[in-house]
């Protein structure tokens, strides 16, 4: 069977969290808001504090009287606002969105929870000026836009990328491993969309352009947003011939493999990759990404 679909939402993209999008313009609702606003702070590496293996939020009139110029509103848990401020100096028990589900406790609200924060602080981090005419630009609507001093608003960067399992119609599934990646890991292929360019026709070129292979039977499975620093994968699968020849074109990948459903199984018993054996010759994304939640879909296939 050449077709599958996902058997399962991708973790981040299952976010209980509520954006409350209604009040980031209102300036004197988040005021009142912020009295009892609870407050998370986060480093440019996107750690945060933990507390007994969970996210730890402060009261956020620890931070100031009333929202900070710098703070982003995040969205409500019930009544109460949620906010996320840089904060580079943070000391004590750290961890980051990328070990949930190892060393982390997080359920689908702290994912979103976390995400969200990332994804717009990474993007105020690099829009403190304008792409119009270059002026300083300002934190508004609770951090969802800046505006410039001629009155230009801009907004979070979303750069879309597509993600793709390249399998044979039947029983094996072709995997790259990426140069800075440790020995053993293997991924599906991916690359970010280009101008003019539609998601089936990225698929297509990226994966002659990574491992030399012509695919067909294009499928669209899911998406999920990948905050690192601000992409949205767009998930596919695709079919391609085993016997031909494997070729690395654009240099970012080390090695690229055929791999048998029964291996793809037995890596993914062995549970997330950081835990998993070293020595095994195939070890897979842990489960924040979607390429798990993809490569978990086909490998349970008969």
């Amino acid at each position: 069977m050449s077709g599958f679909q996902l058997n399962a939402v991708p973790v981040l993209s299952r976010t209980t969290l509520d954006r409350a999008e209604h009040l980031r313009a209102d300036e004197q609702a988040l005021k009142e808001g912020w009295a009892q606003a609870k407050l998370l702070r986060m480093n440019r590496r996107g750690q945060v504090l933990v507390d007994g293996g969970s996210v730890a939020l402060e009261a956020a009139i620890t931070l100031s009287a009333e929202p900070a110029a710098d703070a982003v509103f995040l969205g409500v848990d019930g009544e109460i606002h949620l906010w996320a401020v840089r904060d580079n100096d943070i000391e004590g028990t750290l961890s980051d969105l990328r070990a949930a589900g190892a060393t982390l406790n997080l359920d689908d609200f702290g994912t979103g929870l976390l995400s969200t924060a990332i994804a717009l602080l990474n993007w105020h981090d690099k829009a403190r000026y304008s792409a119009t005419d270059g002026t300083p630009t300002a934190v508004t609507n609770g951090g969802w836009s800046r505006t410039s001093e001629a009155g230009h608003e801009e907004f979070p960067r979303i750069d879309p990328a597509v993600i793709c399992l390249v399998h044979d119609g039947g029983d094996r599934v072709l995997l790259g491993r990426q140069h800075t990646w440790p020995e053993g890991l293997f991924s599906l292929l991916a690359g970010f969309v280009e101008t003019g360019e539609s998601l089936e026709r990225c698929v297509e070129r990226e994966l002659r352009e990574e491992v030399g292979v012509d695919v067909t039977d294009i499928r669209y499975l899911g998406s999920q947003p990948w905050p690192f620093p601000r992409s949205l994968m767009l998930g596919f699968s695709a079919v391609a011939d085993p016997e031909q020849e494997l070729t690395f074109h654009d240099g970012e990948i080390a090695e690229a493999h055929w791999f048998t459903r029964a291996e793809v199984r037995a890596a993914l018993a062995a549970g997330e990759w950081g835990a998993a054996r070293t020595e095994s010759r195939l070890l897979l994304p842990g489960s924040i990404s979607i390429a798990r939640t993809i490569v978990e879909s086909w490998a349970a296939q008969d």
